[in-house]
This record gives C-alpha cells, sequence and structure tokens, in this order.
C-alpha cells in the first residue's frame, strides 16, 4: 500500500510539475505581453508627442526665419534707399561743380583775351612812351646844353646832397631823441650805483720802504763784501737801495709779490739780527709761505666782501693774488671788488640776476694775475681760466666783452662793461705817466686832423674833449654830424683810454668888410 502511495504520489508530482510549469510560463507570457503592450502605446504617445513638438518648433523655426529675412530685407532696401539718395546727391553735386567749372573756364577765357588786348595795348603804349621820352630827352639836351650824361650826374649830385642832409637830420634827432629817452633813466642807475658803492683808490709804485731802528743796520744788511744783500737780492728779485736816506731801506721791482716777500724777508731778518746768508735764504722762504697763505686770505676775504660764493678754490687763490697787481696806479682787486659792487648794484635797479652781475664783475679782470706769467692778453687768459675751472657762459662773455675784444651776448655782460667803465674813469681812480698822457693828447689829435676839411683840432680837458675846427666851404653843416660820428668811430678802433671823449666839432663863418 505504501509503496502505492508512493508510487501515485510520485506519478502525480511528475504530472504536476510539467503542468505547473507550463501555466507558469504561459502567465508570465500573458504578463509579458501586458507589459509589452503597454510600453508599444507608451513609445507611440512619446513618439506622437515628440512628432507633434518638432512640427511646432518647426514651425516656430520657420517663422523666425521668415521674419528674419523680412527684416533684414527691410534694411537692405532702407539701406538702398539712402545710398540712392546719397549717390543722386553727390551727382548733383558733381553736376553743379561741373557747371561752375565750366563757367570759371568761361571766364577765364574771357579774362585771357581782356588781358593779351590789353597786353597789346600797353606795349603800344610802351614804345610810343620810349618814343615820347627820346624826344623829351633830345629836347631836354637841347635846351639845357648838357648831355644826358651829364645831367644824370648832376642830378645825382642834388639827390646825394639831399639824402646826406636827410641823413644828418635823421641822425641828429635819432641821437638826440636815444639820448632824451636813456640819459635820465642811465644817469640814474649810475648815480645811485655810485653813491652805494664808497671803494677807496690807493695808487700803487714800484718802491717799498723798509724802517731800520738805526744806521748800522744798514752795513749789517750789506754784510761783509756785500754777500748779505747779493743773496738777498738773488733770492728775492728785487733791488735793495741802500743810500743817505736815515734809517731806511729801499726795495725797487716791479713784481709786488716779489717786493712783498723781500719785505717781510727783510723786517724779520732785523726783529731776528741775527743777518746770514744762510739766515736770509730761510726767512725768505717764511715770506714766501706767508705772501702764499696771505694771497688765500685775501681771495677769500674779497669774495665774502661782495657776497659771492662757489668759486674754484684756484680763482679764489688768483684773486688774491691780484691785491700785488696794479693797472694805471690802480690796485686790481679793489678794482675788481669794486666793479663787482657797482654791477651787483646796476643789475638791482634793472632786475637783473644780482649774483650773477657780482660774480661776473668780481672775475672779469682775473686774467691780470697771470699776465705777466703767461703769454696772452687779460681778456683772453680770463675767459680761458674760467672756461677752465667750469664757470658759466654768462661770466665768460662778459670777461671776453668788457673791453669790447667780443660782443655782449648778455645784459650782464653789458652791466659789467658799463662798471669796469665807471670804476676806472671815476676821478682819483687811475694815474697815467706824463709821456702816455702826452702821446695820447697827440695821437687823438693827429686822428682828426687826418680828416678831410678839417683845419686844426685841440686835445682839451685831459683829453676828455676833443674840439675840432673846420673849413666853412668844404664841411657843412649837414657834414658836421657825420664828421663827428667819423671821428669817434676811429678814436674808439684806433684808441685806449678810461672813460669817454667828446668830440666838439665846430664850423665858424667870418665876413669881413669896411666902412670908408
Amino acid at each position: 500500500m505504501v509503496v502505492e502511495i508512493l508510487i501515485t504520489v510520485v506519478v502525480t508530482l511528475v504530472i504536476a510539475v510539467p503542468v505547473t510549469a507550463l501555466l507558469a510560463t504561459k502567465y508570465h507570457n500573458k504578463v509579458t505581453e501586458a507589459k509589452l503592450g503597454n510600453a508599444d502605446e507608451k513609445a507611440r504617445e512619446i513618439i506622437d508627442e515628440a512628432l507633434k513638438t518638432a512640427e511646432a518648433k518647426k514651425r516656430e523655426g520657420l517663422l523666425e526665419v521668415k521674419e528674419e529675412s523680412i527684416r533684414t530685407k527691410n534694411e537692405l532696401d532702407k539701406e538702398i534707399k539712402e545710398r540712392r539718395a546719397e549717390a543722386q546727391r553727390f551727382e548733383r553735386r558733381v553736376q553743379q561743380k561741373e557747371e561752375n567749372i565750366d563757367k570759371k573756364a568761361d571766364a577765364i577765357e574771357k579774362k585771357e583775351a581782356s588781358i593779351i588786348a590789353r597786353e597789346e595795348k600797353l606795349s603800344r603804349q610802351k614804345a610810343e612812351i620810349e618814343k615820347l621820352n627820346e624826344q623829351r630827352v633830345q629836347e631836354l639836351e637841347r635846351i639845357s646844353g648838357l648831355t644826358s650824361e651829364q645831367a644824370k650826374e648832376y642830378l645825382l649830385k642834388i639827390v646825394e646832397d639831399e639824402v646826406k642832409h636827410e641823413t644828418a637830420v635823421m641822425i641828429k634827432e635819432m641821437e638826440s631823441r636815444a639820448k632824451e629817452e636813456a640819459d635820465k633813466k642811465a644817469k640814474e642807475y649810475v648815480v645811485n650805483a655810485i653813491q652805494k658803492c664808497a671803494a677807496d683808490h690807493v695808487s700803487e709804485t714800484t718802491i717799498s720802504v723798509v724802517q731800520l731802528p738805526n744806521d748800522e743796520m744798514k752795513g749789517r744788511i750789506i754784510g761783509r763784501e756785500g754777500r748779505n744783500i747779493r743773496t738777498l737780492e738773488t733770492l728775492t728779485g728785487v733791488d735793495l737801495i741802500i743810500d743817505d736816506t736815515p734809517e731806511a731801506v729801499i726795495l725797487s721791482g716791479f713784481d709786488p709779490i716779489r717786493r712783498e716777500v723781500a719785505r717781510i724777508a727783510l723786517e724779520k731778518l732785523i726783529l731776528d739780527g741775527r743777518i746770514h746768508p744762510a739766515r736770509i735764504e730761510e726767512m725768505v722762504e717764511k715770506a714766501q709761505r706767508e705772501v702764499e697763505v696771505m694771497i688765500r686770505e685775501e681771495g677769500e676775504a674779497a669774495t665774502l666782501e661782495v657776497g659771492v660764493h662757489g668759486i674754484h678754490p684756484e680763482l679764489v687763490r688768483l684773486l688774491g693774488k691780484m691785491k700785488f697787481r696794479t693797472s694805471y696806479g690802480q690796485n686790481a682787486l679793489k678794482h675788481s671788488i669794486e666793479v663787482s659792487q657797482l654791477s651787483g648794484l646796476l643789475a638791482a635797479e634793472m632786475g637783473m640776476d644780482v649774483r650773477m652781475a657780482k660774480r661776473a664783475g668780481l672775475l672779469h679782470d682775473i686774467g691780470k694775475a697771470v699776465d705777466h706769467e703767461m703769454e696772452g692778453s687779460h681778456i683772453q687768459l680770463g675767459s680761458e681760466l674760467c672756461r677752465k675751472y667750469k664757470e658759466s657762459a654768462t661770466v665768460i662773455n662778459a670777461v671776453e666783452s668788457h673791453h669790447g675784444d667780443v660782443e655782449p651776448q648778455t645784459l650782464i655782460a653789458c652791466i659789467v662793461q658799463a662798471a669796469d667803465t665807471i670804476s676806472a674813469a671815476r676821478p682819483g681812480a687811475r694815474r697815467e705817466t706824463l709821456e702816455t698822457y702826452t702821446t695820447r693828447l697827440k695821437q687823438l689829435e693827429d686822428i682828426a686832423n687826418n680828416f678831410k676839411g678839417v683845419e686844426k683840432s685841440f686835445a682839451i680837458q685831459a683829453g676828455r674833449e676833443i674840439r675840432v675846427m673846420v673849413v666853412p666851404e668844404q664841411i657843412t653843416d649837414t657834414d658836421m654830424v657825420l664828421l663827428a660820428r667819423d671821428i669817434s668811430k676811429q678814436v674808439e678802433a684806433e684808441l685806449e683810454y678810461p672813460g669817454q671823449i667828446k668830440i666838439n666839432v665846430i664850423r665858424e663863418s667870418r665876413v669881413i668888410d669896411y666902412a670908408k
């Protein structure tokens, strides 16, 4: 039974499993088919929706493209219309210009025709005028009895006399007007500058006097067989004059520095009392060192006195050397200080750079410190020194032009020139030897006498004025103005003198008759 039951169960199971599997498979297929059907429907719905959306987008895109094309077309049409209008305006302008050109061409043709006709008329008139002129010249020659060349010379002489007269009158008027305008200001500036600058003037000589405690010292200075005096003269380059002058020895020499060294050395020897060649050599060396220190101190004192700073030390030393340099008896350093002060005062009156004017005035004669040692004039040497030690172009031009050798390029150079003249020409500033003085007077008279029409001339007022007497028949009143100017120009070119010289031309006519 049990076996049957088991067999039944097994058979049942064998039959049930395939049936169950078959049923499950069918059910699964039905579910799958249902799902697939739903998916297809959804897919068709999505595709339909997508197609509808794409269609809508397509229609929108086509509409936008259509609108854009319409806008572009409108803009192109508008631009075409504008360009067409502009082209029409340009065409009208061109047409108008062509019309104007045609009108101008017609006018030019008319003018050319008129000019040609006028030229022909002028040519005919010119020929007639030349013919009439020839007839007039022939008639004038017949009436006057002069040829055309003689008449031309006569007319030229008349014109020359008239021009000369007008020139002289014009020069006189211009000079008087310029003097009236300039004299007042110039005198005011100069007088103010001179009043504010009170400088002492010391006349320098070529000798120095050393006082002795007694006359016995003269013998000690001379030494045995004159060895002491020879040593002193050899070392200093100065002549010692020991004569009958009581208690005094005279030192003579043209170099003031050497003379000063000799004076200091001799005074030291007199105080020391020991006078012999070795001691003399020692004292001369000490005196030279003292003089060198004195030179630097004098240069520094000069720069401080005028308030000029920043000058190269070598130029300061050369300024100090000018204490021992003279010009016409005027101390060169004192003169430079005075010119510096006058330049500063004049510059202040005229609103110029006072410091630069003072600097140029102080250095204007710096070449005199070395002109006895080096070749060249003090102007040339001074300008070279200023260039060497980096002075400004204004100062260099003032140095070069203060005697008129070079044209002044700045107003400061003119100020220095005027200050130098004031300092040199003021009373007591300079002195001249009798020979130089008489030579200058003679040269002054000779210059005036060499001019045609001058009868005689006289230099008066110590050479500050020359009176020129002319022949009335040869020199007219108008010629006198030109003659005075010519004489002054030649005096300026040939003579050197301080200040200015007045040229006074005198023309005197006398008529004498006798009553009987």
